[in-house]
C-alpha cells in the first residue's frame, strides 16, 4: 500500500467529512418499523414511565431483549429530546466504535497501514454502514462484541506489557457483559466458544493463562448481574421467559417464525460485504498461514468470522442483521490481505462492485414493477430513480478508482470506498417515502386533528410499530397480540382479545357521543364494514384505515 494513512490532515479531513454525513444519515429517514419503532417506543415509555428496570412496549411488559439499547434510547431522549437521530444515536455510536476499534487493532497488531485499511473496509461495507443507521439492537450487540474481540487482539498480542494485558482484558470482560446487555447470553457464548476453537486450531493453550479470569469474571457479574436479579424479583415470571424462550427455543426450533435455509446468510453476506466481497475467499485462505509465534490473532479473527456465521446459519431463528458480529473481523482479515496482495486485490473489487453497478442499471425496470397496488406504484418508480442515479454513479466511481488503482494502491482503495458509502447511503435516503408509507406518518395530521390526550386508541388486527412513538401515547390492542403475546398473557387486562368484544365496546362509545379512534387492518375494516359498525373514515392507505366513533368530526374550541 502507499502512504496516505501518513498524511495527518488528510486523515483528519476524511474523518471530519464521513462523520458529517454518518450523523447527518441518523436522523434523515423516518422510523420504519418494525424494529425502529419498537425500540424508539421502548425508550419513550421508560423516560414517561421512569421505569428502568422492568422494560414495556405499548405499555405491556417486553422481556424479549435486555435493556441497554432501552437505557441507552432513553437517556439520549432525556437529553436530546424525541426524535429520528436521536433514537438511531446509539446505533450510530455503536457503528463508529467499532471502526474505531479495528483501526486501534489494526495499528497495535500490524502498522497504520492496515489499521487505515480496516477502518475503511468497515466503514464502507453496506452492511455495517447501513445498519449504523438504524435503530435495531444487532449493532449494538456488535459494537459490544467488537469491543470484546479488538480488547482481547491487542492484550494478547506479543509485544502487550502486563498493564496493558491486563486493562485491555478488563475491557474485553466489559465488552461481553455489555453485549449480554444488548441482547442476551450470545454475548459471552459465542466469544467464549471462538476462543476454545482458537485454542485447539492454534495449540495456544497458554492463552488461557492470560485472560485475567478471576478479575475478569467479577467485572462481568458486576456489570450483568444486578439488572437480572433486580427483573426478576419485580417480574417472576421473566426467568423462564428470557432464558428458556428467548435463548433455548429461539435456537432450536421455529418458534419465532425467522427460520431460513442454511445458506440463508450467503446472500445477506455478499451484498452485505460490497465493495470488498471478491477479497474475502483469498483473506480467509490466507488466515490460516498465520506464522506468529504464539498469539496468532489471523487464526483468531478467522475463527470469529466462520464461526458465528455458521452458529447463525444452523440457528432456527434467522433475520439478516445476525451476522453483523463479523464484520470487523473481515475487516481486519481483508486490510491485512490487501497488504499483500497490493494492487491486485483493490482492481478485483473496483471490477466487481462495477460489474454489480452495470447489473443494477439492466434490471432497473423491475423496482418500479414490484409495487404491490395503485398506491405503491408511485413510491416504487420514485425509488427506481434513486436506484438508477446511485447505480450510474457507483459505477462511475468504481471506473475511476479501478483506475487510479493502477497508479496508488490506497487511492484507489479510498475511492472505492467513498463510492461503496456514498452508494449506500444514498440508497437508504431514497427508500424514506416507502418508510414512511410501512410507518404510517402519513396518517399522523388526520389523527393529530382528531385526539386528544385522553381519547381511547385502539389498534384491530395489526400492531402499528412507528404511531405510537411519533403520537406519544400507547394503543389499546385488539385481537393481534403480535410479539406481546406473553406479556399480554401476564397483564390480560391491557389488550381486549377479540373483534367481537371490541365491537360491544365501540359501539358503546357511539351509543354515548364518546370520541374514541382505531387503527383497523383492511381485513378487519371490512369485516366491520359488513356487520354495520358505526364509524366515519379519517385516514387510509392500503396498510391501514383510520376510523373515528363519531360520525361528524367533534368541535375545537378556539383558544
Amino acid at each position: 500500500m502507499n502512504q496516505l494513512h501518513r498524511s495527518r490532515p488528510l486523515v483528519i479531513f476524511l474523518l471530519v467529512a464521513f462523520c458529517a454525513v454518518w450523523f447527518y444519515a441518523l436522523g434523515a429517514r423516518v422510523l420504519v418499523p418494525t424494529d425502529e419503532g419498537r425500540y424508539a417506543e421502548m425508550g419513550r415509555e421508560m423516560v414517561t414511565t421512569n421505569d428502568w428496570i422492568t422494560p414495556r412496549l405499548n405499555g405491556i411488559k417486553y422481556f424479549e431483549k435486555p435493556p441497554l439499547q432501552t437505557w441507552m434510547n432513553a437517556l439520549t431522549f432525556k437529553a436530546f429530546g424525541f426524535g429520528e437521530w436521536q433514537a438511531r444515536l446509539w446505533t450510530g455510536l455503536c457503528g463508529l466504535l467499532g471502526i474505531g476499534l479495528v483501526a486501534l487493532s489494526g495499528r497495535r497488531l500490524y502498522g497504520g497501514a492496515v489499521a487505515f485499511g480496516a477502518a475503511t473496509i468497515l466503514a464502507s461495507s453496506f452492511l455495517w454502514a447501513a445498519l449504523g443507521h438504524v435503530n435495531t439492537l444487532d449493532m449494538g450487540l456488535a459494537g459490544m462484541m467488537t469491543l470484546a474481540l479488538c480488547s482481547l487482539l491487542i492484550a494478547q498480542r506479543n509485544d502487550a506489557a502486563p498493564s496493558e494485558r491486563r486493562n485491555w482484558m478488563l475491557a474485553c470482560w466489559a465488552g461481553m457483559a455489555l453485549a449480554v446487555l444488548s441482547k442476551g447470553l450470545i454475548g459471552i457464548v459465542l466469544p467464549g466458544a471462538v476462543l476454545v476453537i482458537y485454542t485447539v486450531l492454534a495449540r495456544d493453550w497458554a492463552i488461557w493463562r492470560r485472560l485475567h479470569l478471576v478479575a475478569g469474571l467479577l467485572l462481568f457479574f458486576a456489570i450483568t448481574v444486578p439488572w437480572f436479579v433486580l427483573v426478576s424479583l419485580r417480574n417472576p415470571e421473566f426467568a423462564w421467559f428470557f432464558f428458556v424462550h428467548e435463548h433455548l427455543q429461539r435456537f432450536t426450533s421455529k418458534v419465532h417464525h425467522r427460520a431460513g435455509p442454511l445458506y440463508y446468510f450467503i446472500p445477506i453476506l455478499a451484498l452485505g460485504l460490497m465493495p470488498w466481497l471478491a477479497t474475502l475467499p483469498q483473506a480467509l485462505w490466507h488466515a490460516r498461514r498465520d506464522s506468529t509465534a504464539g498469539f496468532q490473532p489471523k487464526i483468531l479473527l478467522a475463527t470469529w468470522a466462520v464461526f458465528i456465521f455458521i452458529f447463525f446459519s444452523v440457528s432456527g431463528s434467522k433475520l439478516p442483521s445476525y451476522i453483523l458480529p463479523i464484520f470487523p473481523a473481515l475487516a481486519l482479515l481483508i486490510a491485512c490481505h490487501l497488504q499483500q496482495a497490493g494492487r491486485r486485490g483493490v482492481l478485483i473489487s473496483a471490477g466487481m462492485l462495477a460489474l454489480f453497478a452495470a447489473a443494477g442499471l439492466a434490471l432497473l425496470p423491475r423496482v418500479a414493477a414490484m409495487a404491490g397496488n395503485a398506491y405503491e406504484a408511485p413510491l416504487y418508480r420514485d425509488y427506481s430513480w434513486w436506484v438508477g442515479v446511485t447505480a450510474a454513479l457507483v459505477l462511475i466511481g468504481s471506473l475511476v478508482a479501478l483506475w487510479q488503482a493502477r497508479r496508488s494502491v490506497q487511492a484507489g482503495m479510498l475511492l472505492l470506498a467513498i463510492t461503496g458509502f456514498m452508494g449506500g447511503q444514498m440508497l437508504m435516503l431514497g427508500h424514506d417515502p416507502m418508510g414512511r408509507y410501512a410507518a404510517g406518518v402519513n396518517q399522523l395530521p388526520a389523527l393529530r386533528a382528531e385526539l386528544t390526550p385522553q381519547m381511547p386508541l385502539y389498534v384491530v388486527g395489526r400492531y402499528e410499530q412507528s404511531l405510537p412513538f411519533y403520537l406519544g401515547r400507547t394503543m389499546t390492542m385488539v385481537q393481534h397480540a403480535d410479539e406481546l403475546e406473553f406479556g399480554l398473557q401476564q397483564q390480560p387486562e391491557l389488550w381486549i382479545p377479540t373483534r367481537e368484544e371490541f365491537m360491544r365496546v365501540w359501539t358503546r362509545h357511539h351509543a354515548s357521543g364518546t370520541a374514541a379512534v382505531a387503527i383497523l387492518s383492511q381485513q378487519a375494516y371490512e369485516q366491520f364494514v359488513k356487520a354495520g359498525l358505526p364509524m366515519r373514515v379519517i385516514g387510509a392507505d392500503p396498510r391501514r384505515v383510520i376510523i373515528s366513533s363519531l360520525l361528524s368530526p367533534p368541535s375545537r374550541k378556539s383558544t
